[in-house]
């Protein structure tokens, strides 16, 4: 069994590109391969000209009773946490061809953090044997 950990990061909310970027960030302090693979909305939070603004929170982010997030969530920006990841192992951040296709996205505009376009058949591939990991 492999020790990588593929993580597929859907959401686009920042409670959960900072939960991924963390999860990222401590399996490759500990030595593990790690791929992430960013599709739809976490696709339109790497874009270069969205990296700054407000992508919100899920709702299960809010304190219980308000619209206010819990205390202590992203001390660290998401993105930072990210580029600490990559300097600590081995981290690959790839962006989903087929969510390029369907939102018209161009990887050019991509934040250079994301190492590139990869298929789906090439993630599966490379997380054959370890940890797939859906947020």
């Amino acid at each position: 069994m492999s020790d990588s950990l593929s993580v597929v990061l859907f959401s686009g909310t920042t409670d959960k590109l900072h939960a991924a970027a963390t999860v990222a960030a401590g399996a490759a302090a500990m030595g593990r391969p790690v791929n992430v693979l960013l599709q739809y909305w976490a696709l339109d939070a790497f874009r270069a000209d969205h990296i700054d603004g407000d992508h919100g929170l899920a709702f299960e982010a809010s304190a219980p009773g308000s619209t206010q997030p819990v205390r202590g969530t992203a001390a660290i920006p998401w993105l930072e946490t990210f580029r600490m990841a990559k300097e600590l192992g081995d981290v690959t951040i790839q962006a989903c061809s087929g969510s390029l296709e369907t939102l018209g996205f161009d990887a050019a505009r991509l934040d250079p953090l994301v190492d590139g376009p990869c298929g789906i058949a090439s993630f599966l591939m490379a997380a054959e044997g370890g940890q797939i990991l859906f947020i």
